[in-house]
C-alpha cells in the first residue's frame, strides 16, 4: 500500500469529521442546548453520565470534564446500574444519557426506574424520534451526515460529535458558574496545572539559614564565599538595620573582575546592585517566574513590610517545584 494512498484516506476522515463539526453548530445554538445547561445550572445534585459501548467511553471522558470543571458528575456503567449501581443516584442528581441510536437496550431498560425516582434526562442522540430522545426530557441532537468509516458502521464521526457537545455543555456551565483557574487548580493538585496555579513563593523559598546573606561592610570575599556555600549564585545585602540594601549575584562578579577590586579591602557594597526587584512571598510562583522572565534575571529576593530579605530562589527552584 503506497504512503500516498494511507495519507488520503486519512484526510479524508479529517473533512468528514470535520463536516459533522460543522453539522453540529445547529444543535448547540438551540434551545434545547440552553435548556440543558439550565437544567444543569438550577440542579442541586449531581451529573450522571451513562452510554454503552464507544458512547460509554466518550461519556467517561465527559463526566471527568465537567468534574474538573465545576459541575459535579460521574459515569455510570449502565449495566452496572441494572444490578446495584442504581443506588449511587440521589434524588436530586440529573441523568445526562449517550446513544447515538437513542435505542440502547441496557439504558432503556433503566428508563422506568429512573422515571419513578424523578429524576430528569438529558439525552443525547443521533436520532431525535428515537425511543431515548422520546423519554428524556431535553435531547440533544448529535446526528452527523456520514461517519468516517467507510462501513459506515464504526462510530467515529458520531462519537467526535458527541464529545465536542459534552465539551461545549461543560465549558458553558464553566463560564456561568465563574469558574476560575484556582477552581481549576483546587481540582488538580497534582497535576503541572496545579502546582503553577496553586504553589506560591513561600512553599519553595530558601530562608532562614538557608538565605544567603551579607552586609554592605562585608568584604566581597565574604560575599562569595557565601554564594558559595548557599548555592543559589546570588547572596542578599543588608544595611545594619536588616533592611535589603542590594544584591550580588554571578553576573555582578563577571563585571567586577574587570574593574580592579580588592576583594579583601573592598566591601561589597561597591560592587553590589542596589534597587534590586524584589517579591513577597504570598504571590505565585507562576507569577514570580513570569517577573524574572520579564527582567531576565535568573533569582529574585523575597522581602516582608519592613523591606527585610526573607526568601530567594532561583530558576532551579522553580524546575524542581515543576513550575517551569
Amino acid at each position: 500500500m503506497s504512503n500516498q494512498q494511507l495519507k488520503q484516506w486519512g484526510r479524508t476522515v479529517v473533512d468528514i469529521e470535520k463536516a459533522a463539526l460543522e453539522n453540529l453548530y445547529q444543535y448547540v445554538d438551540s434551545d434545547e442546548f440552553a435548556a440543558a445547561c439550565n437544567l444543569i445550572l438550577n440542579g442541586k445534585g449531581k451529573v450522571i453520565v451513562m452510554g454503552m459501548g464507544k458512547s460509554g467511553h466518550v461519556g467517561h471522558k465527559i463526566a471527568a470534564t465537567l468534574a474538573s470543571t465545576g459541575t459535579s458528575a460521574f459515569f455510570v456503567h449502565p449495566g452496572e446500574a441494572a444490578h446495584g449501581d442504581l443506588g449511587m443516584l440521589d434524588s436530586q442528581d440529573i441523568i445526562l444519557t449517550i446513544s447515538n441510536s437513542g435505542e440502547a437496550h441496557e439504558i432503556l431498560t433503566l428508563m422506568p426506574v429512573i422515571k419513578r425516582l424523578g429524576l430528569p434526562v438529558i439525552a443525547m442522540t443521533g436520532n431525535e424520534n428515537s425511543s431515548l430522545a422520546k423519554m428524556a426530557n431535553v435531547h440533544l441532537c448529535i446526528e452527523v451526515p456520514e461517519e468516517a468509516c467507510p462501513l459506515g458502521l464504526a462510530p467515529t464521526s458520531s462519537t467526535t460529535a458527541t464529545l465536542v457537545m459534552g465539551d461545549a455543555i461543560a465549558v458553558a456551565l464553566l463560564q456561568a458558574n465563574g469558574f476560575t483557574a484556582k477552581d481549576f487548580a483546587l481540582s488538580h493538585p497534582g497535576g503541572s496545572l496545579g502546582r503553577k496555579l496553586l504553589i506560591r513563593v513561600f512553599d519553595i523559598m530558601h530562608q532562614g539559614t538557608q538565605l544567603p546573606m551579607v552586609k554592605t561592610t562585608d568584604p566581597i570575599a565574604d560575599a562569595l564565599l557565601e554564594m558559595s556555600n548557599k548555592g543559589l549564585g546570588m547572596t542578599t545585602v543588608v544595611n545594619g538595620d536588616g533592611s535589603l540594601a542590594g544584591v550580588f549575584t554571578d553576573g555582578d562578579l563577571r563585571r567586577m573582575l574587570d574593574g580592579g577590586f580588592n576583594l579583601k579591602s573592598d566591601n561589597i557594597a561597591s560592587v553590589m546592585t542596589p534597587d534590586c526587584i524584589t517579591l513577597t512571598e504570598n504571590i505565585l510562583a507562576a507569577e514570580a517566574l513570569k517577573v524574572m522572565e520579564q527582567h531576565d534575571i535568573n533569582g529574585i529576593i523575597m522581602v516582608n513590610q519592613k523591606n527585610q530579605p526573607i526568601g530567594a530562589l532561583n530558576m532551579l527552584d522553580m524546575v524542581k517545584a515543576g513550575v517551569l
